[in-house]
This record gives structure tokens, C-alpha cells and sequence, in this order.
């Protein structure tokens, strides 16, 4: 294992009950033969993951939660530097800027810590030019990525109407996404105002509250979208999506109810609800590209930079809605 001057000793994260935490002291971990271990330069708050597992309930329905939570979970949208690598790795060297670009689903370590050990695999090289809450959250952009290569499948977005419901940090990710992929134009949706002015800023071409009386039910209507991604996961609003949208309405929030899709909504064509895909290394690369060409800027999703042991005010900014995203720094 090649390797710098790595403390003995570090600080992580430990969810310890609903609402409690521990900035607690640990070992520095040793990689092993492939993986790396990353000292971690910022971390960016995932609002669902936070806000379910510090608030006491599973990220999915039907799963099981325990305390204390998994040590430096639930962080996993990470910018470090490459401190250590295992004896097995020839894709990355010491010294360089690396985002992770998956999360790997395991019962493993997280990313709220000052050093963290990671596959390779699941790391990617980044320009250590840019700021760290420009790159913190690549895995959000691969994540939304998934959605756009689904909607692939059936043309793609290029030249066309791209709805985009809710304008959270996903539908931000969405809006600029489309445009890098040549929609003709990208209509945001979210009943909170500074979102939608945000939205406006970041590429959206008209922005709607929401409300049915603002947008009459008519796919055939000029106004209908082509296609569109749902980031909030709730019945309702893809329900509203569908009965605008000519083709395809793709998933992409978390659903926990059951979606009503009627026959009316099988004609003319009929509108396509598209489940997500899998997460993969060419969906994190396009954000990557995004990001290098100047049309994807995570930085904007941050609203405010903490230190790692005000998790919990962090994740009180974000129940009431008063940041989109908290980039948390492990050493201040």
C-alpha cells in the first residue's frame, strides 16, 4: 500500500437516535488491496436520506432501521483526495481530487468522516481546480443521469417539451441536465417560489406552481410536455404529469403510494410511466462532462457550507426547507 502521512486517529459522524449524534473519535481506516482511502474535503447533505434516517424512518418503505446508524452513513455525495491506495490499485494515485460516483448500497462505512475507505471502482478523478461543492454531489448527477438515459429509450429529449416536477436538488440536477441534452424547452414545477426562481436561473424556460388551474389537463394542448421526470415521488403530482404529457412521464422520486393511471390516459398515444434504471459509471461520467462543459453547476444547489458536527442544524435547514442542499466540511 502506497500512502501519505495519515493521522492515526479521525473524527466521523455517528447517528445515535432519532435526532441525536455523536462527533465521535476513530481509527483511521486501512484500505484494502482495492480500495482507497479518501480524505474527504467536503461532503454534500442528500435531503431524503438525512431527513428520514436522522428523523427515525427507513429511506424505503418495508425496510428495517436500527441505531446507532451505520458510522459516516448516511454520506455518500463525497469530493476528497486520494490519502492511501490498496496494494491492487492502478486507476488512481495519491494526491488526486476524486468524487464518489455510486453508493454502493453496502453495510459499510460512510462518507460523513474525515477519511473514508472506498473501491476504486466507485471513485472517480476530478479536476482539483474547481470548488468542492462543484463536485460533491456527482453522484446526484449520475443518479438523475439514469432518468435521462431511460427517457433515451424512447428519442430522448433533444428539440423537445421536458417537464420537470419538483425543483429539490434532483429537479434542479434535471432542469440543467435537459438543456445540456438539447431540450427545446424545460418547464420547472414546484410551489415554492425561490425554487422556481433558482429553477429560472439554472436553465428552465417557464416554471408552474403546480396548481391544476394554472395548467389545464390537455395533452394535446401546445403547453403539454413530451416528456417528463417526476423528483418527487408523490402519487399526485405524477398523476398530474400524466394527463400533461404526450409521451413518457419518468420516475424518479422515492413512490410510496399507489399511482392512478386511467384509460383515458392509454390514447392518443398513449402516455408511457417509465421506471428508474440502474445506476452506472457512464451516467456519472456525463455528469462529470456536464460539470467540465459548464452546463451542470452542482455548486448552486448548496445553500450554505457547515461544519460536519452541526449535522443536526444542517438537517434542520433542510425540514424547513430554508437550504436546498448543506455542503458539510469534515475539518472545520
Amino acid at each position: 500500500m502506497n500512502a501519505v502521512s495519515i493521522p492515526q486517529t479521525m473524527r466521523r459522524l455517528v447517528i445515535t437516535a432519532p435526532g441525536e449524534i455523536e462527533w465521535a473519535e476513530a481509527s483511521v481506516p486501512t484500505p484494502k488491496p482495492e480500495e482507497v482511502l479518501v480524505k474527504v474535503l467536503g461532503v454534500s447533505s442528500c435531503p431524503h436520506w438525512d431527513l428520514h434516517i436522522l428523523g427515525g424512518e427507513p429511506m424505503f418503505p418495508g425496510q428495517d432501521l436500527h441505531y446507532p446508524y451505520l458510522p459516516g452513513q448516511p454520506g455518500h455525495e463525497a469530493v476528497g483526495e486520494v490519502a492511501a491506495v490498496g496494494s491492487a490499485v492502478a486507476s488512481l494515485r495519491v494526491g488526486q481530487r476524486v468524487v464518489a460516483w455510486r453508493d454502493t448500497g453496502e453495510a459499510r462505512p460512510g462518507f460523513y468522516a474525515q477519511f473514508n475507505t472506498f473501491r476504486a471502482v466507485d471513485l472517480l478523478p476530478v479536476s482539483a481546480e474547481r470548488p468542492h461543492g462543484q463536485w460533491a454531489s456527482v453522484e446526484l448527477g449520475m443518479c438523475v443521469e439514469v432518468s435521462f438515459q431511460r427517457l433515451a429509450e424512447l428519442g430522448g429529449v433533444r428539440g423537445r417539451r421536458v417537464a420537470i416536477a419538483g425543483l429539490g436538488p434532483a429537479g434542479l440536477v434535471a432542469v440543467q441536465l435537459a438543456r445540456h441534452h438539447g431540450a427545446a424547452a424545460v418547464i420547472g414545477m414546484d410551489p415554492v417560489t425561490e425554487r422556481r426562481e433558482l429553477a429560472l436561473r439554472l436553465g428552465a424556460t417557464h416554471v408552474e406552481t403546480g396548481e391544476a388551474a394554472s395548467w389545464p389537463a390537455d395533452r394535446n394542448d401546445e403547453r403539454a410536455a413530451d416528456v417528463a421526470i417526476d423528483c418527487t415521488g408523490l402519487a399526485p403530482v405524477v398523476e398530474f404529469l400524466l394527463r400533461r404529457t404526450r409521451q413518457a412521464v419518468a420516475l424518479f422520486g422515492v413512490v410510496r403510494d399507489p399511482i392512478r393511471y386511467d384509460g383515458a390516459l392509454m390514447w392518443g398515444p398513449g402516455v408511457t410511466l417509465v421506471g428508474y434504471g440502474d445506476h452506472n459509471r457512464t451516467a456519472a461520467e456525463t455528469a462529470i462532462a456536464a460539470v467540465e462543459a459548464g452546463t451542470l453547476d452542482l455548486s448552486a444547489l448548496i445553500t450554505t457550507t457547515l461544519p460536519l458536527r452541526d449535522y443536526v442544524r444542517g438537517v434542520g435547514l433542510l425540514r424547513r426547507k430554508e437550504a436546498i442542499k448543506v455542503l458539510f466540511d469534515p475539518w472545520a
